[in-house]
Order: C-alpha cells, then structure tokens, then sequence
C-alpha cells in the first residue's frame, strides 16, 4: 500500500523509501567468567523496513515494532556474547527479519570503541581514543551487505613524502618541496561480497588484517602525493583479500608548515613546525575491482564520500 495525497498542482503525493529505528544504543558488555575480564563497548543503531504505509498516513501503529523494543534486543543479544562486530549485527538483524514476518529488511549499524588493560591489570582499562572501528549491515530481499570499516586511525610519516609538480597559477603561493610531513586521520570503509557474508567470515581476522596493511602501506610507500599513498592502502588491502569488493578512503591532509625561525637567528632544518587543524586538504576515493558494479545499494544508506 502507498500512502497517496494531492497536492494543489493535481500531482499525488506518496510516501517513499524510509526507515526507522533506535539511534545509538551504548552497549558496554563485561565478560567476567575468568578473573581476567574483558570489556566490549559499542553505540548501535537498529533501522527497520518494511511496508509502514498506515504509519505514516494513518498512524496506525499495528506493525511498528516500538524502537525500545530495538533497543532492549540489543541488550538481550548482548547477554550472550557480542564477538565480532559484524557477526552481533547479523544476530540483530537476523532476529527481527525472523521474528516479525512483516519487517522485510533493515540496517543496523555500530561503532566499536577499544580499551587498553592498564599495567595488564585483570579489570582495569583506560579508554584507547585513537580510532574506532565500524560496521554496517543492511538486509534487502534476504541478501545480506556489510561494510566494515575504522576511523580516525591517526598517522603520520615524518620524512618520505613529496609534493611538487603541481600547476602554478597567480593565486599559488605553496611552494615544491621534496621532503615533508605526511599527516592524516584515516577513515576506510570496505564492502564484502554478499556471497562471502553468505559462506562466513572471520570479521576480527580480517579487520586485524586490513588494519596492518593500510599502515603498512602508509609506511612504506614514498608519497609523492597523498592520492598515490592511499591508492597504495587500497590496492594492498584488495589484493590480499579477495572477499573485499572495495574499499573507500577519506584521507584528510594535516598539514605541518615549517616555522621561520630566521627572525630569531635560527636555523630550521625540517625540525620545527606549525600543526594546522583547518583549513585542510581532504583526499577522498573508492578503490575496486576491474568489473565491478559502479555503485552498491549498501551505500545509499552510509554517509561519507564517494
């Protein structure tokens, strides 16, 4: 059913796609059947779809599973274990497609926070907040999708990176150099095949994996821009894992300007600098396989770049 009205120019109005849900569940779970715990903590969100027509036009609420409903669920599945980020979100959404026959698909998503023992003590930590690790799963017609995902993996390359060659118009006041600071907080976003998800994955393995060859490849790549050096990250992290059909980068340059040090009678070579937060270059790019589909439905739903 559609959701129909006119407007003042004859034209119908109808309802379109949409969503709903529970937004940013914070999920801490202890496991404590050792004396040496562990903590995981998560901010989910649950999002539904289905047919909710009479919702929006009547506000019949008959097929709206409440959106505390989403959020109890999360804490209820969580008592069991959360594991992999990914598999959770599978459980999650694989319950409410399962448990409501009316609920087609959805989107649930979540944000992984990490911390670290402190002094390797059994039960306390102190919250590591250099990056986050992210995980999204959507269910259209049964299909499973997941991006997986980190940010603000903050790195930086004190020698080993260039810039010049650039076009030099009237406004241009940067000049070439051949020795520089690369800079930048890494966010990645990678799509697994439906039919790997399908066959099962060993998401922390992989994750663990992805994570070491974006760094790697940060480090070892002579930078003559930072297109070349995230194209690097990309194409490593592809060739590696062929259960990956692409990988998407927001690299945003923080740039580190030498400071003057003549006006003081000093030298400065490369070993003083000014660390700006804005305004910045933002590199951004998707890195595929040959073939592959120009765009997936999975993004539709995910904010970001391109």
């Amino acid at each position: 059913m559609t959701a129909i009205a006119e407007s003042t120019t004859g034209t119908r109005i109808v309802l379109g796609k949409n969503q709903y849900g529970k937004a940013e569940v914070r999920l801490v779970k202890i496991t404590r059947d050792t004396d040496r715990h562990q903590i995981e903590d998560l901010n989910v969100t649950s999002q539904l779809h289905g047919d909710f027509t009479a919702a929006h036009k009547d506000g019949d609420n008959g097929l709206v599973v409440p959106t505390d409903t989403q959020k109890n669920t999360v804490y209820g599945l969580a008592r069991d274990g959360v594991g992999a980020v990914e598999d959770f979100l599978i459980r999650l959404g694989s319950h409410f497609v399962n448990e409501f026959e009316w609920i087609e698909g959805g989107r649930w998503a979540a944000e992984q926070y990490f911390w670290d023992r402190i002094n390797d003590h059994d039960h306390a930590f102190s919250r590591n907040k250099s990056e986050v690790r992210t995980a999204v799963l959507e269910i259209v017609n049964g299909e499973k999708n997941i991006v997986a995902g980190i940010q603000d993996l903050t790195v930086l390359k004190s020698t080993g990176s260039e810039f010049h060659g650039f076009p030099v118009d009237r406004y241009t006041t940067l000049k070439e150099t051949s020795d520089r600071i690369l800079a930048t907080d890494v966010t990645a976003r990678w799509r697994y095949s439906a039919a790997a998800v399908e066959a099962g994955i060993d998401f922390d393995a992989v994750f663990a994996d992805v994570r070491k060859r974006l760094l790697t490849a940060f480090a070892n790549t002579h930078s003559l821009a930072l297109q070349q050096t995230m194209f690097a990250m990309g194409e490593d992290v592809l060739t590696a894992h062929p259960e990956i059909e692409e990988i998407k980068m927001s690299l945003p340059n923080k740039h580190h300007f030498l400071v003057d040090l003549e006006v003081f009678g000093q030298d400065n070579p490369n070993e003083v600098f000014y660390a700006a937060d804005r305004p910045y270059g933002l590199i951004e790019a998707t890195i595929q396989r040959e073939g592959g589909a120009a765009s997936h439905q999975v993004w539709e739903n995910i904010p970001g770049f391109c």
